[in-house]
């Protein structure tokens, strides 16, 4: 415990904390300035997990709480926990659980660097891993169209609904890819690399007369996404495939990518855009949304690659757009969405709490403990840290564009209005929703 011991002595400045060893013994951290609220209260219940904690600090804790070894004390729980010390050590230099020294630090990137190198056979099999969960795992905490990246949240992220700012990013990501009406009779074509569950190709189709292919490597993804597009009507202008997007082959006149970077690798930044240059028309627009660092570039913590995202990793925008560049595109708009997500995966953590019975039943304790801790490390790292989302407007000519970004706001004003009767009202509160059914 001394060393566990030792960092937060170091760490915790702000609040109380009250950590009771596997042995009864009780340790305090933090300040002696009562606001009134109870402290966090811990329990480790495994005599290895203090040691396990402090020597493996990326990956120690979740798995400490995976395996039952610590335990969050009423009226708080996990994510309080996370948030609490991530907060505490924000505030003090030097404390932090990252790994320490060069030798360490610098296996760590090489390790990590090894990792994302997705090759073609091993790019399906992580999407699998991450996306290939039942479909009932994701129904119990995203919202209706299955978005399972950021919500853009442009108004009090406490008064607005998970669906409507789900509703409103699609807004906001359509608008800038300045979509145009048929010509001639020949309507523009959409690639939507990384297609999801399929919403936002389907939204796309529902506010523009296009044609729309979206493409992803979860099978169950695409056997979903082809549903949908039959119970929409829409089979014979928005086609779904099971593919790398590396073998996509034709001339399309958009392009989007929402969550795809943080999968592609950065070996592979190279080949995305050399790719995705040689697909899109000579007056193109391509728009991708991902997460990033608002820093320099770093690598994907073990934890993060080891249970949620193998082969996963969060750009710096200076490895994106260094990249660009070099293979024919000119970035026209950069827009870094701050702190949205936090909020986006906040909900997504009090959606999988109402629903713990039934993810349970669908896995087991450890699996729904997992999620919980990954949601609330995610959260922390956009909320704390230095993450934020990356949306990036790419041409290849600067004329397929307005001269001004007025269009964007126009155009996405446009598609919130006639979207209005869109969000379930029951949505607003997760708990009328329970009550509902």
């Amino acid at each position: 415990m001394w060393l566990l011991d030792k960092f937060l002595k170091s760490a915790i400045r702000r609040g109380r904390m009250v950590v009771t060893d596997h042995d009864g013994k009780t340790f305090e951290y933090g300040s002696d300035d009562d606001d009134g609220s109870p402290p966090l209260r811990i329990r480790l219940t495994d005599k290895r997990a203090a040691n396990h904690i402090a020597r493996y600090p990326q990956v120690g804790a979740g798995e400490a709480f995976m395996w039952g070894w610590l335990e969050v004390e009423e009226p708080h729980d996990i994510r309080d926990l996370v948030l609490f010390v991530t907060m505490n050590a924000k505030r003090v230099a030097g404390a932090s659980l990252k790994p320490k020294g060069p030798l360490r630090k610098a296996a760590q990137k090489l390790l990590a660097k090894a990792d994302s190198v997705n090759l073609r056979s091993k790019a399906r099999k992580n999407a699998e891993h991450t996306y290939n969960l039942t479909r009932e795992l994701y129904e119990r905490f995203l919202d209706e169209d299955r978005q399972y990246t950021m919500a853009y949240y442009r108004e009090d992220p406490d008064s607005t609904s998970l669906e409507k700012a789900q509703l409103d990013k699609k807004a906001h990501l359509a608008a800038k890819m300045y979509i145009q009406p048929p010509k001639d009779g020949k309507r523009q074509r959409i690639l939507d690399i990384g297609c999801g569950w399929g919403g936002f190709a389907l939204y796309l189709a529902r506010h523009y007369d296009v044609e729309v292919m979206g493409v992803a490597l979860a099978p169950d993804q695409i056997a979903f996404c082809k549903e949908r597009a039959e119970e929409a009507g829409v089979a014979d202008r928005v086609t779904f495939e099971l593919m790398d997007y590396r073998d996509v082959q034709g001339q399309f006149d958009r392009i989007s990518s929402v969550g795809l970077l943080e999968h592609v690798g950065t070996p592979h930044y190279p080949q995305f855009y050399q790719h995705t240059a040689r697909l899109l028309a000579r007056d193109g627009v391509m728009i991708s949304h991902c997460c990033g660092r608002a820093g320099p570039p770093g690598f994907t913590d073990k934890w993060t690659r080891k249970y949620i995202f193998p082969g996963g990793y969060i750009p710096a925008l200076s490895e994106l757009v260094t990249q660009s560049e070099k293979h024919g595109w000119q970035v026209m708009d950069v827009e870094a969405m701050r702190f949205h997500y936090s909020h986006t995966l906040e909900e997504w953590y009090k959606r999988t709490v109402l629903h713990r019975r039934e993810i349970t039943e669908l896995y087991d304790e450890r699996f729904y403990r997992m999620w919980l801790f990954y949601l609330a490390g995610a959260e922390q790292s956009f909320r704390h840290g230095n993450m934020v989302n990356w949306q990036i407007q790419y041409v290849k000519d600067r004329a397929a564009i307005p001269m001004t970004r007025e269009y964007i706001e126009a155009e996405s004003a446009r598609l919130r209005a006639a979207d209005e009767d869109k969000v379930p009202q029951w949505r607003f509160d997760p708990a009328l929703k329970e009550a509902a059914e």
